[in-house]
C-alpha cells in the first residue's frame, strides 16, 4: 500500500470515528445524560467561594476572551478570505475555490445543527462574553475546527515541504483546541457542546482534505510546488 493510500484510509477511519463521537454525544445530550459531567467541569473552573469568578488571575480571563475571539465569525471569515486570496495569487485557484466551498459548507452545517438541537446556554455560571445563539454544538469550537483544520489540511496538501506542512497543521490544531477550551472557561458553553463541535469540525476538515486528495489525483486541484 502506498503512503498516500494509507493516509486516505486513515483519513476515512478518523472521520468516521469523529462522526460517531458526535452522534454519541448528541444522543447523550438529548437524553440529559451529560448534565452531571457538564456541571462538574463548569464548576471546577470557577472559584469555590464565588462561582461568578473563573479560577486563575484576572488577567487570564482577558486572555481567554482574546483567544475566544479567534473563533468569531469576523476573524474566521477574514482569515478564510485572506488564505483564499493567497492561493489565487500563487495560482492555485482550484484550491482557493475548494477552501471557500469547504468552509462555507461547514458554516451552514453548524448553523443548521444549532437550530435543530436548540440546547439552552449554561445558566449555572454568569457568561463572561455575550452570546446570541443556541448552545449545541459549540459554533466557536466547530467553526474553528472547520476553518483552521480545513485551511491547514488544504495548505498542507498544496505545500511540498514537510516542515511547513507540520507547522501549519500544528498551529491549526492548537488554535482549535484553545478556542474551544476558552468557551467553557468563560461559561458560555457546556463542555459537551465543545466536544461535539470539535468532533464534527474535525470530521468535516478530514473529509474536505480527502476531497482535496481525490481532486488533486485527478488533476483538478493543483499539486504541491517542488521543494527547494
Amino acid at each position: 500500500m502506498q503512503a498516500q493510500d494509507f493516509a486516505r484510509l486513515a483519513g476515512y477511519l478518523l472521520s468516521a470515528i469523529a462522526i460517531l463521537g458526535f452522534a454519541g454525544l448528541a444522543a447523550e445530550v438529548l437524553e440529559g445524560e451529560t448534565l452531571a459531567f457538564d456541571r462538574a467541569v463548569l464548576l471546577a473552573l470557577r472559584d469555590a467561594g464565588d462561582p461568578s469568578e473563573p479560577i486563575g488571575p484576572r488577567w487570564f480571563e482577558e486572555v481567554a476572551r482574546d483567544i475566544t475571539g479567534l473563533g468569531s465569525h469576523v476573524i474566521l471569515i477574514g482569515l478564510t478570505l485572506a488564505v483564499t486570496g493567497y492561493l489565487v495569487l500563487v495560482r492555485k485557484r482550484a484550491a482557493a475555490l475548494l477552501v471557500l466551498a469547504s468552509i462555507g459548507g461547514g458554516t451552514a452545517l453548524s448553523a443548521g445543527l444549532k437550530v435543530l438541537f436548540q440546547r439552552p446556554r449554561p445558566d449555572l455560571v454568569p457568561h463572561a462574553v455575550e452570546v446570541y445563539t443556541a448552545s449545541f454544538p459549540s459554533g466557536h469550537a466547530m467553526l474553528s475546527a472547520v476553518t483552521y483544520l480545513t485551511l491547514g489540511a488544504i495548505i498542507a496538501q498544496v505545500e511540498a515541504r514537510w516542515r511547513t506542512r507540520g507547522y501549519v497543521l500544528f498551529l491549526a490544531i492548537t488554535t482549535t483546541l484553545l478556542v474551544g477550551a476558552s468557551r467553557v472557561y468563560l461559561g458560555v458553553h457546556w463542555p459537551t457542546d465543545v466536544l461535539a463541535g470539535w468532533c464534527l469540525g474535525a470530521a468535516w476538515a478530514l473529509l474536505c482534505w480527502l476531497v482535496a486528495l481525490t481532486l488533486q489525483r485527478r488533476g483538478q486541484v493543483e499539486t504541491p510546488d517542488s521543494e527547494s
